[in-house]
Order: structure tokens, then sequence, then C-alpha cells
């Protein structure tokens, strides 16, 4: 018994510490700007933030700050992959992370992405039109030759940071852990919406919802590979998008 307590100690203090390195060091953050925000002059409707802003004027400094930025943010990928592997199975197959059903994913990503893409949208202009969504500046990087694949590969970043490590990682670890399923889901679309609170309360209830329907899935099928390719595919969207479309259509889907 001591030695099995010791264990739920141990793995219990490396899901903080995975989520300290990652997703929930952004939680602590968003609720802090939440809080900021809240209790600013400027009413929330009015404020704004830059999702994929420039770091340099000088554009291929910026491009290698991008890249940097890119990169280093999918060390945490990285370590609980590690963390989650055994031997004689990968971790990439024990959740799902693997080239094995390339077409079933693409099309469990696609219809994934559609389901929850467009009610985002939609919640996301309501939220405006309430005053409690935040404006957001999907893609605030100058108009270079590199722009649309770093907001490609910052979209690709988004999915793989997110999805295997508060859905796979989060959820292997937690059941591990003996936390029953309806508590698995809770904690993991509870993060999903933490984190993403300095947009406003808007998105956080659109993220909840988000991450109940993917922390559904993944006990069904265990696999991360059809959530990553929904996550990239609504942010490919949301970034190029908001890149490419005229002033006058983002103005009307109330993007601007």
């Amino acid at each position: 018994m001591a030695a099995e307590g010791a264990a739920r100690r141990r793995l219990s203090a490396e899901v903080w510490i995975v989520l300290g390195l990652s997703v929930g060091q952004s939680a602590v953050y968003a609720l802090v700007q939440i809080y900021a925000r809240l209790t600013a002059e400027t009413p929330l409707g009015a404020q704004s933030t830059a999702l994929n802003p420039s770091r340099s004027p000088r554009p291929y400094l910026d491009l290698t700050y991008q890249l940097l930025n890119i990169g280093f943010s999918l060390v945490p990928v990285l370590l609980v992959l590690f963390l989650l592997s055994e031997p004689g199975r990968r971790a990439t197959a024990r959740i799902g992370l693997d080239r094995t059903r390339p077409v079933r994913d693409l099309g469990a990503g696609l219809a994934l992405a559609a389901l929850i893409g467009l009610p985002g949208l939609a919640l996301y202009a309501a939220g405006r039109a309430l005053g409690i969504t935040v404006e957001i500046q999907a893609a605030a990087l100058d108009s270079t030759w590199w722009a649309v694949p770093v907001l490609i590969l910052a979209a690709l970043r988004n999915g793989l940071l997110e999805e295997v490590i508060a859905v796979g990682y989060l959820i292997e670890r937690l059941e591990q852990l003996g936390w029953r399923p309806a508590a698995v889901v809770a904690a993991s679309a509870l993060l999903r919406g933490a984190y993403h609170l300095y947009q406003g309360i808007g998105p956080f209830f659109g993220n909840v919802a988000m991450g109940v329907v993917f922390a559904l899935y993944y006990l069904r099928r265990r696999r991360t590979m059809p959530l990553v390719v929904a996550h990239t595919l609504i942010d490919v969207v949301a970034f190029v998008g908001y890149t490419l479309l005229p002033e006058a259509w983002l103005e009307a889907l109330r993007l601007t």
C-alpha cells in the first residue's frame, strides 16, 4: 500500500509539473488576464487581443522569432510522449497519434472541425454582440511571403500542444490516478476553457463545450490524431482567413 501511495503521489506530481510547463501555465496567466480585463476601465467588449503578433519590425528577425517560439512551445509535447512511452509500446500508439488510420482520422477530423468550428464562429459573434468577448485579431503578422506558412505552423502547434497534453496525456494520467470518466471529462474541458479566458467569457464556455466533445471522443476512440486534425483546421481557417479576407467581410463577421 505504501508503494502504491508513493506511486500515486509521484504520478500526481508529474501531472502538475507537465501542466505547469504547458497549458496549465497558460491557464494561470489567462485567469490573471481576465481579472485584469474585467476590472479595467475599458469594457470587456471594447478590448482586443492578438493571437499571432509580430515580434520584430525586421521581417527575417520576426520570422526567426516566430519559428523559435513554435519550436520551443512543442517541447512539452515531446516530454509527455516520453513520459507516456512504455517498453514495447510507443506513446504515439498509446494515444492514437500515429499514421495507422490516415483516411479515417482525416474524415473524423473534418467532421469534428465542422461540428465545433461553425457554432464557434456564431458563439464568437454572439459574445461580441453581448460585450462578453474581446475583439480577437487572429493574425497580426505583417504582409510577408512567410506569413501564411508560419500561421499554418502555428495552427499545427496549437493542435498538437492542446490535444496531446490537455486530452491524451491528461486523460491517460487521470485514469491511472483512479478518476471517474465524468471527472476526467470535466477536468480536461475546464482546463481548455481556463487557458482561453484571456479572450473573454464567451470563449471560455465555447472552449469548455469543445473540450467536452473532444474528451468524450478520446474516451471512446483513444485517438488524438483526429483531434489534432480538427483543431489545426479550425485554427488554419481562423488565422489564414483573417489574413486573406477583405476588411468588409471581417467587419460583417464581427471579427474586427
